[in-house]
């Protein structure tokens, strides 16, 4: 079998319809032409149609009414005259034969139109023959047999030799394989537009087609292609169950992407929490940058004015230690601090000052004296000193503001502030020697600056700025008054030496390295408990109570008498005696009211002076 292929000259059908080759052995087969070529012939079936009378074979008019069969490629046979006998299509010529394919009739009534020769198509693979006696496809011309017996036209001898395979030459198809069937495609109507009924379309007329012999006629490589309008495609119910699972799958991706920002950002917040005690940062209201000048008057200007001329000093000897204040009296170099600052030193001992600005220098003693607790030290090698001016303390009043400064706990440069709380406070510090030799005794101004253990030797400034007092001691907790104040810190109650008083001696020490203390020339009971000082009856050393000579002998006092009055002012001690008349300075004039035998007498003298210890 040949796949339906046309067989080579020389080839005839078999028994059930395809063709088959004769055996070449030289005697003509029953298929052979008046040449001794072969030829095709059809099955026997085909050959008993009769005849129609128009010429056509019974095959041709098995085909219904206005559709012949015919073999593919042969021309149409003109009707005339001249035209002779057909059989299956094929009209004899005088000269050879000549093989006619695509022979097509039209409609009764239609001239038939000569069609253009079509290739064939490249695969030259032909449709099967027709049934006899069936009605042909509409789609394509049919292939009518000729009748059993008939005489076949002489085929033309091929250009090539017979090819024992039945296969056509390559490139191309063979010379005799009928052309597929081919048509127009028809364009297909828009979504939702009826399509058309099969009656409408072959209604087209028949004149404007191709003739029907040729199944290429209405194939036009040239034509623009038909495009058929998009569509949208219908949806597609989705599964609900995978939808359910997408959505469930979609929820849980959202609510862990949720927790993952959340943590992160809790995570944030917190350590903004943690460092800062809010969300973003800590900004609170400040004032602005101000000039650091101040009001000479207030305690910031006067600390300004006088720290400069503020100094700490550090004394060592004997095995002793001890850290006081001192201030700057003139620019060469004299300190003014207290006596019992400086003591620890003794004759060989260490005193370092250090300043304001850091800069240090040693120190020796000028001069110093226990009965007024002053003391005077100079440095040496240092410029640019600046003294500290020096007030008036007579012109202070209770309830005058003061600024104190100091080396509390050697804390050097501490500034305090307070008022005078009282004048002329007779006190009475030292005497830790059991001789008195050691004991001061002190007109002292009071105040509640406060004034530590380091503020010794410390100036005590007025409102202006100027020295009104020397810091020397303090009350403590446990009622004890003491230069040093033992350890138990301000109450409030601390005392000064007056400035007057303070200047007077600094300046006998820088002069003579003693100072002189004015004096009645008077012994002292001090046992006596009664209101006002009595003069003793025996003298400390074996002599008279009464100094001879003395200003008190002078004036007229004897031994027992009472002084109950300094220049008008109460005097209820021997000490208080003392610190009054310590106030003063040798040579100057006292009113004394004295007690004796019951009555009151008033007596003037002229103070006298004695050596400083």
């Amino acid at each position: 079998m040949n796949e339906g292929k046309p067989g080579t000259p020389g080839a005839s059908e078999g028994p059930d319809g395809d063709f088959e080759l004769a055996r070449p052995n030289g005697t003509a087969s029953p298929g052979t032409g008046p040449d001794g070529d072969y030829e095709l012939r059809r099955p026997l079936d085909a050959a008993a149609a009769p005849s129609s009378t128009d010429g056509t074979s019974g095959a041709g008019a098995a085909a219904g009414p206005g559709r012949l069969g015919g073999t593919p490629g042969a021309e149409p046979t003109p009707a005339g005259p001249d035209a002779g006998t057909t059989i299956g299509g094929v009209r004899p010529a005088d000269t050879g034969a000549e093989h006619i394919t695509g022979v097509e009739t039209v409609e009764h009534g239609a001239p038939a139109a000569p069609a253009p020769r079509a290739e064939p198509p490249a695969s030259g693979h032909s449709g099967p023959a027709p049934v006899p006696g069936a009605e042909a496809p509409a789609s394509g011309p049919t292939h009518p047999a000729p009748a059993h017996g008939a005489h076949a036209p002489a085929q033309p001898r091929p250009l090539h030799d017979p090819d024992p395979y039945s296969t056509p030459p390559y490139g191309e198809p063979g010379p005799w394989a009928p052309a597929p069937p081919v048509q127009h495609p028809a364009a297909t109507p828009a979504h939702g537009v009826a399509v058309g009924a099969p009656e409408a379309v072959s209604a087209a007329p028949v004149a404007q087609e191709a003739p029907a012999t040729d199944p290429w006629a209405r194939y036009d490589p040239w034509a623009a292609p038909a495009v058929a309008p998009l569509q949208q495609a219908d949806p597609v119910e989705e599964d609900v169950k995978r939808r359910r699972g997408r959505r469930r799958r979609t929820l849980i991706g959202g609510a862990l992407i949720i927790a993952l920002v959340s943590g992160v950002v809790g995570g944030v917040v917190g350590v903004q929490l943690e460092r800062s005690g809010g969300i973003g940062a800590v900004e609170l209201p400040q004032a602005g940058v101000e000039a650091p000048d101040r009001d000479p008057d207030s305690v910031a200007g006067i600390a300004a004015q006088a720290l400069p001329s503020v100094v700490t000093l550090h004394v060592s000897g004997g095995g002793r230690a001890g850290t006081g204040t001192g201030f700057v009296l003139d620019d060469r170099g004299h300190i003014l601090t207290n006596d019992h600052v400086v003591e620890p030193a003794g004759e060989n001992g260490d005193i370092t000052v250090t300043f304001h600005s850091g800069d240090t220098a040693e120190a020796t003693v000028v001069g110093r004296d226990s009965g007024y607790d002053l003391a005077v030290v100079r440095v040496k090698g240092v410029r640019g000193l600046t003294p500290l001016p020096l007030g008036n303390s007579d012109n202070v009043q209770v309830g005058d503001p003061v600024v104190a400064i100091g080396a509390p706990f050697d804390l050097a440069g501490t500034v305090t502030s307070g008022i005078i709380s009282a004048r002329e406070r007779p006190i009475t510090a030292g005497g830790e020697k059991g001789d008195g030799s050691d004991v001061s005794y002190v007109d002292a101004l009071q105040t509640d600056a406060p004034i530590n253990p380091g503020n010794s030797g410390g100036p005590l400034l007025d409102g202006k700025g100027r020295v009104i007092g020397i810091n020397s001691a303090i009350r403590s907790a446990d009622g004890g008054l003491d230069p040093e104040g033992g350890q138990s810190g301000s109450i409030g109650l601390g005392f000064a030496i007056p400035i007057n008083q303070g200047k007077r001696v600094a300046e006998e020490l820088i002069e003579t390295g003693k100072a002189t203390h004015p004096v009645i020339g008077i012994t002292l009971d001090m046992e006596y408990s009664g209101d006002g000082a009595r003069v003793a009856a025996e003298g400390s050393d074996g002599g008279p109570p009464v100094s001879t000579g003395g200003p008190g002998a002078k004036a007229g006092i004897r031994p027992g008498d009472v002084i109950t009055e300094v220049d008008g002012r109460p005097v209820h001690s021997g000490e208080e005696l003392i610190v009054k008349t310590r106030a003063h300075r040798p040579g100057d004039r006292l009113e004394l009211t004295l007690e004796r035998d019951g009555e009151e007498r008033t007596v003037s003298l002229v103070l006298g002076s004695s050596g400083g210890g």
